[in-house]
């Protein structure tokens, strides 16, 4: 079975591709960014890709959208997810189409070697495979109020993005960077439950959800 696998931790890198050549797997490309891991998965054949959802440059959703990009192309195609976090919102999205061959799972998983040889072989088999973790936090998702999921600075920023703010003006309204504005709203767009979408304007639509649930 021939991997690919992105990864921007070298360290973690080296130790998924060890682990994956000990157990009859052969790597035939690993990258740490999503370019070159378009520019791989273009020149080898492949039967199976890894990688992390927050990758450079921005390192928040990189790895995700190129997930997304990966089974629009080739549906169904088998995709492992690794996060370090648990963002139950990226796992309903891989899922969301309704096919197989996909798995999410949180990087602590991979000290488990043989729990997660098993996961790549059942993900590459059509099979599916959450992170337990995952699933609670999507069961425990439904029953809260979007908004109530925001930490209070991501509230303040969602204020200001109503406000018709930029990035940059909220930065220099908080005193932090644009980079850090960034990573706030991908946050936010993750707990409100706004994947990305090439229809939708995810802005738009987190201040509408303000709008209408926010305090009044």
């Amino acid at each position: 079975m021939r991997v690919v696998v992105a990864e921007d931790h070298a360290l973690l890198r080296e130790g998924l591709t060890r682990i994956l050549e000990a157990n009859g797997f052969e790597v035939v490309g690993t990258v740490d960014n999503t370019t070159s891991l378009k520019e791989v998965l273009a020149r080898v054949e492949h039967d199976l890709v890894i990688l992390d959802v927050r990758m450079p440059p921005t390192f928040t959703n990189e790895g995700m959208v190129a997930a997304t990009e990966i089974r629009t192309r080739r549906p169904g195609f088998p995709l492992l997810v690794l996060s370090q976090y648990v963002e139950p919102l990226y796992a309903a999205e891989l899922l969301s189409s309704g096919e197989g061959s996909v798995g999410y799972l949180l990087k602590g998983r991979v000290s488990d070697v043989e729990g997660f040889v098993v996961a790549c072989r059942q993900i590459a088999a059509g099979g599916t495979v959450l992170d337990p973790e995952v699933v609670a936090a999507m069961i425990a998702a439904r029953r809260e109020s979007p908004l109530e999921r925001l930490t209070d600075r991501e509230r303040e920023v969602l204020g200001l993005m109503a406000e018709g703010r930029s990035n940059a003006a909220i930065g220099e309204r908080l005193s932090v960077t644009e980079k850090a504005v960034a990573k706030h709203i991908n946050n936010l767009f993750a707990k409100l439950d706004l994947p990305v979408a090439a229809d939708d304007h995810r802005r738009v639509l987190a201040v509408l959800a303000y709008l209408d649930l926010g305090p009044r």
